[in-house]
């Protein structure tokens, strides 16, 4: 399996220099596979070496896992399933894995439309929040989808240490949440702006509210997940 990711990926090169058609000669029986991966190949591995983070801060930047685990990928229209990912929610950046020189490698922000992590988190790129100081390369977390899209920004400070130890930092993460709709975001940073985003009475779902034990302050994430589905009926 090694050789023939190697093969695909020197292929590749020879593909962008105008050399196809001196390799493929003695390796015919390689190309049907080439010509149904290259597009993967193309797209994923084409991005620069990602930076390894500090080893004198806490903690990791990762979302869900700090190891490889195999999720989904759709860029540039296209979805490609099983692919290992990482997401670094310090940086905003999603990571592969090169399968040839075993290197963590950025892939572009900018081709990404979506990916799904192994623990069923979908993620979205969306554009039109710029000015929100944790924008980054305007990656976010899908809680659920209606008239409005439940988004949470997640993302990863860090936190100096001042008792002793070997690290300097640690790393601490957080949320902000927004309700999208046609192109607009609405910052929703507690119960009452949701619900006049959304355009609810609170005395209209009060009491599902208190039968299912949402609230606002304690689990924004469940709680905006409810709203948007009743709100979407």
């Amino acid at each position: 399996m090694r050789k023939i990711m190697f093969f695909f990926f020197l292929l590749s090169f020879f593909v962008g220099k105008g050399l196809f058609a001196q390799v493929v000669g003695s390796n015919l029986a390689f190309l049907p596979e080439y010509k149904e991966q290259l597009p993967y190949f193309q797209e994923l591995i084409t991005g620069g070496q990602y930076q390894e983070p500090s080893r004198l801060i806490e903690g990791n930047p990762y979302f869900f896992s700090r190891q490889f685990e195999e999720g989904s990928l759709t860029i540039n229209g296209i979805t490609y399933p099983e692919v290992p990912l990482l997401y670094d929610e310090y940086r905003d950046q999603v990571i592969t894995f090169h399968p040839v020189f075993n290197q963590k490698i950025l892939i572009k922000p900018e081709k990404i439309d979506a990916f799904q992590l192994a623990n069923g988190s979908r993620f979205k790129y969306f554009s039109g929040n710029e000015s929100h100081l944790r924008a980054g390369n305007g990656i976010y977390e899908i809680l659920g989808t209606g008239e409005f899209v439940a988004l949470a920004k997640r993302y990863k400070t860090t936190k100096a240490l001042r008792e002793f130890s070997k690290f300097d930092e640690v790393y601490v993460e957080k949320a902000d949440y927004f309700l999208w709709k046609d192109g607009e975001f609405f910052p929703v940073g507690k119960e009452s702006s949701v619900l006049k985003v959304v355009g609810l009475e609170k005395k209209e779902v009060r009491k599902e509210l208190k039968a299912n034990g949402l609230n606002f302050k304690r689990n924004p994430e469940s709680y905006l997940r409810y709203i948007i589905a009743v709100n979407s009926k």
